[in-house]
């Protein structure tokens, strides 16, 4: 049943545009390393072309994305259909991080599309050289009730000084000690 595309087409565009959270999945290439599966608000989710993706990622407790990025670049996006007709859309390809200090012309060009706020940490862009879509039959429907403010309020509580250290603290090494673009 599933399908595959060399590039992201419209009816892609619309489904993805429909659903309110993703999932970004890396690995480092050690077998002993862990899979990094996490779940993203989709607001934050950006098509910048038919191969192109970027996400506005925000502080967290690790930084396990960005460090096997820098390691190895793999990175897999999917989106499922929690309401309506099933589906389930995987993005593959290569990416990286920008951070907001590099003060390069990408984050510049690309921080543009986003609404940018302290609990920021970087920009995950991904180059997509294949996606697939597949059933999603066995997927269970769920009700949207709303979003979450946590993070920001709590990045608001930390303040500057307080986030800046807790990156230097939380988000410089993966779990496998691997170096985040934070080292």
């Amino acid at each position: 049943m599933g399908k595959f595309f060399n590039e992201i087409l419209d009816h892609h565009k619309d489904f993805i545009a429909h659903q309110k959270i993703f999932f970004v999945a890396t690995a480092p290439l050690t077998s002993r390393g862990h899979v990094n599966l996490s779940p993203k608000d989709n607001a934050s989710f950006r098509i910048l072309s038919n191969n192109r993706v970027a996400y506005m990622d925000i502080i967290g407790s690790g930084n396990e994305t960005a460090a096997h990025l820098l390691e190895n670049g793999r990175i897999t996006f999917m989106f499922c259909a929690f309401d309506g007709p099933p589906n389930i859309l995987r993005l593959y390809g290569k990416g990286y991080s920008i951070l907001p200090d590099d003060g390069n012309e990408e984050w510049n060009t690309l921080s543009r599309y986003f609404d940018i706020h302290m609990a920021t940490r970087q920009i995950i862009v991904g180059d997509i050289d294949m996606v697939q879509t597949s059933c999603g039959f066995s997927v269970p429907l769920y009700e949207y009730l709303g979003e979450r403010d946590y993070a920001i309020k709590w990045a608001e509580k930390k303040g500057e000084q307080g986030l800046a250290d807790y990156k230097q603290e939380k988000n410089r090494i993966s779990l496998d000690g691997l170096p985040t673009p934070l080292y």
